[in-house]
């Protein structure tokens, strides 16, 4: 079995909207708490309790809680928040894989000699974070990226877990499935279909067995999770394999073709300020019964036009309005994958077909100068545009 000997933390902020809000208020704190109205972005453990969880309809989750205290996002308080998080981190080693604006991987292998063992380097990691940002963080340490963020969710809420080298497998294989990456609702009916309730029965299974049940691409990834075989190492710096952008609606929406061009006018500016061009549109949904589903399609040729990525996503969105009409839907979220890097599209490309249109290098530079709220499509004034989610630097 493949691990690394480099002991790996998975950190990750607890409840992190709602924390926030706690920490600022000091009349939240101990008591349930909901970010967000129409549709819930993060709730406090005590709301939590109730049966509150993310994505859940505000009224819904207002009829479990009824003295719950909603209140609205603050997006700029989470991104500074996370920002001195991040500093936290990367003052503890240089080696730093964001995940999210809340969570990372941190290897503290060659911290040994200098700070101590894992456990101690975790321990001091919270209690900076807590002391100099005022948040709880959870933090699991293992050999491997998979078992280190297993024992965090494990550890959750405001907890501290490390797994030992030679009790890997006693502590993973008594899990439930759905601890594997990878097991949804799906993935976890057919396991259970087969009576197959825990990572230790999965793991007892032969690959060919799991290949049969899943697929070959599912049933090798699970079989190996499942005997802690997870070779990725921390990745410092790595850039982005999509950029996207996603707004909350609530339990349905009007102005869904006005949202999605807002999206998408965001996401193709990110994409030319990193100087990428993508070639796939991805339409991400979230339905009222909190399932998801995605569509795509891929372009012929990579770009970072506006307009050519609008009709691409328009199109998507056409073709699951059958769908969203009778479901509702709570998410719509774009993302721009299969991305190219400027020196590679020059080769791809006949001369300038990859430099983006003279609007978009006009709305660009204005928004550069005034700020990106500066200009918006005629659709969209006097609208809500949603909530949108922060993100980590492209």
């Amino acid at each position: 079995m493949f691990v690394s000997a480099t002991p790996i933390l998975h950190a990750d902020l607890d409840a992190f909207y709602a924390s926030v809000e706690q920490r600022d208020d000091p009349r939240l704190r101990g008591r349930p708490v909901i970010v967000g109205g129409g549709v819930v972005l993060a709730a406090s453990y005590e709301a939590k309790a109730f049966g509150i969880r993310t994505a859940m309809g505000g009224a819904r989750a207002l009829r479990l809680c009824p003295h719950a205290i909603v209140v609205s996002p603050r997006m700029s308080a989470y991104s500074a928040a996370s920002k001195a998080v991040f500093e936290v981190f990367r003052d503890t080693t240089p080696l730093v894989e964001g995940l999210s604006i809340d969570e990372a991987f941190l290897d503290v292998g060659g911290l040994h000699k200098i700070v101590g063992p894992p456990e101690l380097i975790a321990g001091r990691l919270r209690a900076r974070v807590l002391a100099e940002v005022g948040l709880p963080i959870t933090v699991g340490v293992a050999r491997t990226k998979f078992l280190a963020k297993v024992a965090s969710a494990v550890a959750k809420p405001d907890g501290l877990l490390v797994v030992p080298a030679d009790r890997e497998l006693e502590f993973l294989h008594p899990l439930p499935v759905e601890r594997l990456w990878g097991v949804g609702k799906v993935t976890a009916a057919k396991l259970h279909g087969l009576g197959l309730r825990t990572v230790g029965e999965v793991a007892r299974l032969d690959e060919t067995d799991l290949v049969s049940i899943l697929g070959k691409a599912a049933g090798r990834h699970l079989h190996a999770l499942a005997h802690n075989r997870d070779p990725r190492p921390v990745q410092v710096g790595r850039r982005r394999r999509s950029i996207g952008s996603q707004r909350a609606l609530g339990r349905s929406a009007h102005d869904l073709d006005a949202i999605l061009a807002s999206l998408v006018d965001g996401t193709s500016r990110r994409l030319r300020n990193a100087h990428r061009a993508c070639r796939t549109v991805v339409l991400r949904l979230r339905f009222a019964d909190f399932t998801r589903a995605t569509r795509s399609h891929t372009l012929r040729h990579p770009t970072a036009d506006t307009e050519v990525l609008l009709v691409a996503a328009r199109q998507l969105l056409a073709a699951a309005m059958p769908e969203i009409d009778g479901r509702g839907i709570t998410l719509l979220g774009v993302s721009l994958a299969n991305l190219h890097s400027e020196d590679s599209i020059q080769l791809m490309l006949p001369f300038d077909d990859h430099e983006p249109g003279a609007l978009d290098a006009a709305l660009d530079r204005l928004k550069d100068r005034f700020g990106a709220s500066s200009v918006t499509r005629a659709a969209m004034l006097g609208r809500d545009p949603g909530i949108s989610v922060p993100l980590l630097p492209d």
